[in-house]
């Protein structure tokens, strides 16, 4: 089978041909060049308004970088045609299907890049396919603006709104919103800080989608709270167990720390090398662990008495009634706030401010859930560590919605995988 042949099959270009080959068997990194041709007769196509014009003059070839073949870099080489446009009323280079405007690699190989940038580092990958950072960086950045442009939202039914630190120097927040729809969970969009007013930019970039919502699930953070509440109050504000459990298991290790520094003073080791038995739950501890935490509830322990407490709060995720969930909470806070343990009443006081948002989690049937935000956050900074030279704003949120954005992708002539 010809060379001719596969190209036209994986690329073929109407208005062109593929006129002549050149290997160059030069080691470690043989180079084909592939020239092209306009077919004669074919007008040239205004790279500005898109209108066929005759040709004015011919430019220097130039070089347009493909997909690699059989290890081997193939390059189209091809002179660039000016053309009188009658519509612009100007000389102007001609557009060629195969690149856009002043790129030196063809629209095939940029998105060959871009598929690999999601599963590699950019820097892995210049290094892969013979090409420079900034290539990589162009390639995302065209996959980016094609899919951005070009996604639905008004599918969008459930969203989940949460903060994430991007730069511990500074302590530089991004806002984050993802959709939560089943089989649709996606990255939406990013904003600077962890404001009212960022999350605001959200709601005027959402617009009339908004709407459609039935759902939006958050943390306590109140200026997020704030603009729910605001923006869309028909949609149920959810406070989700993930974040109390959170809350929860710190305030019990914040007792447990208090007290094991006492009991260290004292010379006593009895809470030494127990943090994990006393957060993790007992049907995931193993035979040893168990063994232990057994002798260790027998003791008169403040920690103890936080630990119980924290077990005891796992039952209001089995009332499926928001009045009977409603009923168990209030009196757990109040069994928290007599335990003399400041770190739980500290935590019973937020859970008594926030109530009612919790109960919309019941009121949902449990179907809206921040957990599922925090396995995407989970995603993002795997993303942000593996790019952890990235310091500017544009490039770390290009990144990520070429990684979590699920964007689309243009019907090309043929797939490289």
């Amino acid at each position: 089978m010809q060379l001719r042949t596969l190209l036209n099959f994986v690329e073929k270009h109407k208005g062109f041909v593929y006129e002549g080959f050149e290997l160059s068997r030069r080691r470690p990194r043989p180079v084909l060049r592939v020239r092209i041709r306009p077919v004669k007769g074919r007008k040239g196509i205004c790279s500005r308004c898109g209108t066929p014009g005759p040709t004015y003059d011919t430019l220097h070839e130039r070089r347009f970088q493909f997909v690699p073949l059989w290890g081997i870099a193939v390059f189209f080489l091809y002179a660039m045609r000016r053309i009188s446009c009658g519509t612009c009323k100007r000389v102007v280079v001609e557009a060629v299907p195969w690149a856009k405007g002043k790129q030196t690699i063809t629209t095939s190989f940029a998105w060959f890049l871009a598929g690999w940038a999601q599963r590699m580092s950019w820097k892995e990958v210049a290094r892969a396919f013979h090409v420079t950072w900034d290539t990589v960086f162009a390639a995302v950045s065209a996959a980016v603006a094609y899919g951005l442009a070009h996604r639905t939202l008004d599918d969008v039914e459930v969203l989940g709104v949460d903060e994430v630190m991007w730069q511990r120097c500074g302590r530089k927040f991004l806002t984050v919103v993802y959709a939560l729809d089943e089989g649709r969970r996606r990255l939406l969009w990013i904003g600077r800080e962890r404001t009212e007013a960022t999350l605001r930019g959200f709601f005027d970039w959402f617009g009339g989608n908004a709407k459609n919502l039935r759902a939006v699930a958050s943390d306590m953070w109140q200026p997020f709270l704030n603009v729910i509440r605001e923006r869309v109050p028909w949609a149920l504000s959810v406070l989700d167990r993930f974040h109390i459990v959170v809350n929860v298991h710190k305030a019990v290790d914040e007792v447990r720390r208090s007290e094991a520094a006492e009991l260290t003073r004292r010379g006593e080791t009895v809470l030494k090398h127990k943090r994990w038995i006393l957060l993790k739950s007992p049907e995931n501890l193993t035979e040893p662990q168990a063994a232990k935490l057994a002798d260790l509830v027998k003791a008169n322990l403040r920690t103890v008495r936080a630990y119980l407490l924290k077990e005891e709060l796992r039952q209001l995720w089995d009332f499926f009634s928001p009045a009977r969930a409603c009923f168990f909470l209030v009196g757990w806070c109040r069994r928290a706030k007599r335990s003399k343990l400041k770190p739980l009443a500290r935590v019973a006081g937020t859970l008594e401010k926030h109530a009612d948002l919790i109960l919309n989690w019941f009121r949902a049937g449990g179907a809206v859930s921040s957990g599922a935000v925090e396995g995407l956050n989970n995603k993002l900074k795997i993303i942000l560590r593996r790019s952890y030279g990235f310091r500017s704003y544009d490039v770390t949120t290009t990144a990520l919605y070429h990684s979590l954005g699920k964007l689309p992708e243009p019907p090309l002539i043929h797939r490289f995988h």
